[in-house]
């Protein structure tokens, strides 16, 4: 088993490739330089980003990377999945609620901000874009951020180049993209971490082909005037998410679809949230409450290891 770990948009990677064709480690070797480009392209928190001079462009259209295209198409298609819960129209809330930085620069405890007042958010089809010219058109009040969307597909492409090799396994701060089976067909363990313990997991997945990933409150967190603040948008209010879930997993058929489905599942909160988990056959789950509750999906215990 061959591995490569590293840090890259903010959080750690860790890829795993089961081959032994010497491709393997030339592949394995190039995967920072991959995030690097990647991540010059797609942050919010580099001022000479594609992203960051997108904002900026003030209502013009731009002729984007196919990169950024991509990404912007598959926060277009989590927003259309998820009615709209997951939208990449959500920096300036997030810069309202405090969330300036990085989050290893941001400081546990926030002033106080001027601006406290939250609003709905616009949704994703206020973008324009052109497919003939692969160009985007933001609104001039409307700047965005990919966050976990971005990882995701970063997880997922590097995936897909290093599958060509064996099978592959690529965690990107949480969200996973799996190839596939192992050689001998053995599935892939992957603990879900438990976020009152720290470095405890409290159950154990075996995957094969597919996706999974976390979001949560219970990491990017910060206070604010003696309340609590996190990243996850709510963009029906324009807030962070009011919900009674600390972190959700889930797992389906990419790691695209459970990056938006966790998301949406979290915004929803633990009764809507598992009825709308439930409701669709591709997804499994579970939800980590604040009062310390688990809830399970009953597709889930296809996926336990016990």
């Amino acid at each position: 088993m061959k591995r490569i770990e590293f840090r890259a948009m903010g959080s750690r990677m860790l890829a795993l490739l089961d081959s032994s064709a010497g491709q393997a480690d030339e592949s394995l070797v190039r995967l920072p330089a991959w995030f690097e480009e990647w991540e010059q392209a797609l942050s919010r928190f580099r001022p000479d980003s594609e992203l960051s001079r997108l904002n900026r462009s003030g209502g013009r259209p731009v002729r984007v990377s196919k990169t950024l295209w991509e990404v912007f198409h598959a926060a277009r298609e989590a927003g259309l999945k998820t009615g709209g819960l997951v939208t990449p129209t959500v920096l300036d809330a997030l810069l309202k609620a405090g969330y300036d930085r990085s989050f290893e620069m941001l400081s546990p405890e926030q002033a106080a901000y001027a601006e406290t007042i939250h609003a709905p958010l616009d949704p994703a089809a206020a973008i324009g874009w052109d497919a003939s010219t692969r160009s985007l058109t933001l609104p001039v009040s409307v700047q965005i951020d990919f966050g976990g969307v971005a990882k995701g597909w970063a997880a997922h492409s590097a995936m897909e180049r290093l599958a060509r090799y064996g099978p592959a396994l690529v965690d990107a701060g949480g969200d996973i993209a799996i190839s596939g089976p192992r050689p001998a067909g053995d599935a892939w363990p992957i603990g879900i971490n438990n976020p009152f313990e720290s470095g405890v997991n409290f159950d154990t997945l075996r995957l094969g082909r597919c996706g999974v990933a976390t979001s949560g409150k219970d990491y990017h967190r910060w206070l604010r005037d003696g309340n609590l603040y996190h990243h996850i948008i709510d963009p029906r209010s324009g807030a962070p998410a009011a919900t009674d879930i600390l972190a959700v997993t889930v797992v389906a058929p990419t790691v695209l679809d459970a990056e938006a489905a966790a998301k949406a599942v979290f915004i929803l909160g633990s009764r809507a949230g598992l009825e709308w988990l439930e409701a669709d056959p591709d997804l499994a789950g579970v939800l980590v409450l604040d009062d310390g509750g688990f809830l399970y999906s009953r597709r889930l215990s296809a996926y336990l290891w016990r």
